[in-house]
């Protein structure tokens, strides 16, 4: 079982790790054999050293400037759906607003996570 303030310090651990040089922090948010798919049609990147490949490829680094603030969506069982609003640069170029969809283990870790990302004027990212 989950609950509003283990995603809440899971949020907060993946935004720490986002701002952290290399891919160390991924063991601690996700398991092993985790999913990620970085859009609703976008295939899922499956396990730890593809998420920490896909990871690298998509930050401007650690030092990359942006804010980060979520609302809770709901919690259910192993489940949790969050509204992340993100505004990379300083001033900010580019902007969006995300669900992100998540299912947790017993430990703690992800085991699923599915982002729904938009941008302003835009309906989704798609896939290349």
């Amino acid at each position: 079982m989950t609950d509003r303030q283990q995603v809440g310090e899971w949020i907060d651990a993946y935004e720490r790790a986002w701002r952290t040089s290399g891919v160390e922090p991924l063991p601690a948010l996700f398991t092993d054999d985790a999913s990620y798919r970085q859009g609703p049609y976008h295939p899922p990147v499956v396990g730890l050293a593809a998420i920490g490949e896909m990871w690298e490829a998509e930050r401007a680094g650690a030092d990359e400037a942006f804010t980060m603030s979520y609302d809770l969506v709901a919690v259910d069982g192993d489940t949790a759906v969050v509204r992340v609003e993100v505004n990379y640069g300083d001033p900010v170029p580019q902007e969006f607003l995300d669900l992100w969809i998540m299912r947790f283990a017993a430990d703690g870790r992800c085991c699923h996570f599915e982002e729904w990302p938009y941008w302003p004027d835009a309906t989704t990212f798609e896939p290349d």
